[in-house]
């Protein structure tokens, strides 16, 4: 357990819940915050220690909450602020906390600070966003690319002026040069903290401050066609600016002030994605997401060369963090097959950091298989056929084998193949995937040395990735082969499979070794 010179965080583990599909309770097809509170039993059992929520707020939902209205309400769909308060409560006694997800790069087109800024060219609220004359051609100010695809521009012909938009044309980008946009965003924070709520993820932390010239981004030297249109060029001007780092201080400051945590979402290369930490004098959030086994090919090399540079790059005091999966990105499952999905639960949950899981990774699921005529997402919407579409990663929980998480038709349907592996099953299956996390999260819990212990002599021998976290050595079979361990004999503590040898491992077999 975390001792009392440590930030809560540190021996935490998160679980996101993409709110629309965890569990309805009212039975529209959309899962809202009463869902969530009744089913806190499952996460008590499960073995997290906080939640962080994706978006909640008012919002016409063009991108699905991440299009927000108003920064201090809840969305009539999810719920009421009342209906907030009470969920809180009850994590908090059931000692879970939860962290909320702000939106700062961008607002809705229809939050009334927009309304505002689009209705004259001198509005007072003008400056809160992005505004910039046409080109000499008339086309769009420069050659930034939308996440989502074309001109990363929305031309407004009652202003003659285009406003930046990194996203959809409804998702307008804040400017956060402005010291009244600084003031109103970080008043909303608070109002947050005020309430109770125990930290933040950052969305999309690294765009939030564009270069003040607006020059052309350099054309990517690497580009290939099923990239994605982003991709074309390198967002070199648009993102990742110098001045975002003062931001995220003073977030920080705020963040301190009530003992809460700050977690960025920043897609960026270690050496850069370090600077997101802060100094001594000007820190920055507490936790820049890593991305590491995210983006790594499932190789036993390059994960131990990944894990000794992330670990070699970290700021003195820094934290590190580590994640599998999220709302935006192919499930961990599908990645590597549902028997390394079980060798990557042992990885994620035995590193040195806090981990975070995101919802249905804990039941094996893998990418679901959306319709054509049910998808959803505007990105697939914007760019079919390329693999963007985020849908298979967003469908509800199966909750029971009959799906259990409405009494309606859900916003998403439920893929059949994920029927069988519903949460009640599951939890009465001694060698379910379910089972093995919980397990895996017991055993995390109770050993300090995994949870906030050093990690070394990280190494690959052949497929097999090793580590030693205090008295315990971590030996992973990254390959469907068997492997013979060459490291100290130890006890076994657990392993992905029933009846372990401690000296060797069987096709994709993961060992927590007790070994002096």
């Amino acid at each position: 357990m975390v001792s009392q010179t440590q930030p809560w965080w540190q021996a935490a583990t998160i679980y996101q819940i993409y709110p629309r599909s965890f569990a309805d309770s009212d039975g529209d097809g959309i899962g809202d915050l009463n869902g969530i509170a009744d089913r806190l039993d499952y996460l008590v059992d499960l073995g997290i220690d906080a939640i962080w929520i994706s978006p909640i707020y008012p919002s016409p939902m063009a991108d699905f909450g991440y299009d927000v209205a108003d920064y201090t309400g809840i969305d009539p769909r999810f719920g009421t602020l009342a209906d907030f308060d009470a969920l809180l409560a009850k994590a908090h006694a059931a000692g879970i906390r939860i962290l909320l997800d702000f939106v700062p790069n961008h607002s809705s087109d229809r939050h009334p600070w927009f309304v505002e800024s689009r209705s004259s060219r001198d509005n007072p609220k003008r400056d809160w966003y992005i505004w910039r004359d046409p080109a000499p051609d008339g086309g769009p100010p420069n050659n930034w690319i939308s996440d989502f695809g074309g001109p990363a521009w929305t031309f407004d012909p009652a202003t003659g002026q285009y406003y930046s938009r990194a996203f959809l044309p409804e998702q307008p980008d804040l400017n956060w040069r402005n010291p009244e946009v600084q003031a109103a965003m970080l008043a909303a924070m608070r109002f947050w903290f005020e309430r109770g709520v125990d930290g933040f993820r950052i969305d999309v932390q690294w765009h939030m401050v564009k270069h003040a010239d607006f020059p052309d981004n350099p054309p990517n030297p690497h580009f290939r066609e099923g990239m994605g249109d982003m991709h074309r060029v390198l967002q070199l001007h648009s993102t990742d600016q110098p001045e975002v780092h003062a931001i995220g201080t003073a977030m920080r400051d705020q963040a301190d002030e009530f003992g809460a945590v700050l977690v960025g979402e920043i897609y960026l290369p270690i050496p850069k994605l370090m600077i997101y930490y802060g100094t001594t004098e000007a820190p920055g959030v507490h936790l820049p997401f890593n991305f590491q086994l995210i983006e790594a090919k499932w190789d036993a090399a390059e994960l131990a060369a990944r894990i000794i540079e992330y670990e070699a790059a970290l700021p003195e005091g820094g934290w590190p963090n580590w994640v599998l999966g999220n709302h935006d990105r192919p499930r961990i499952a599908t990645r590597v097959g549902r028997r390394q999905a079980r060798v990557a639960a042992m990885l994620l949950l035995t590193l040195r950091g806090t981990p975070t899981l995101y919802q249905g990774d804990e039941l094996g699921l893998t990418d679901a298989q959306v319709p054509p005529d049910k998808v959803q997402d505007p990105r697939e919407l914007r760019e079919p056929g390329l693999g963007l579409g985020r849908d298979p990663v967003r469908t509800p929980l199966p909750w029971d084998a009959k799906g259990g998480f409405t009494t309606g038709d859900p916003w998403l349907p439920i893929d059949p193949a994920h029927l069988p592996l519903n949460v009640a099953a599951q939890a009465e299956d001694p060698v379910s995937m379910l089972t093995f996390y919980r397990r895996l999260l017991a055993l995390r819990r109770a050993t300090p040395e995994l949870a906030t212990g050093p990690i070394d002599d990280v190494r690959a021998e052949g497929d097999v990735l090793t580590y030693r976290r205090g008295p315990y050595r971590i030996a992973l079979n990254l390959s469907d082969a068997p492997a013979v361990i060459a490291i100290e004999a130890g006890q076994v503590i657990l392993s992905t499979h029933p009846a372990a040898d401690p000296t060797r491992l069987r096709p994709a077999e993961g060992l927590i070794l007790k070994v002096d």
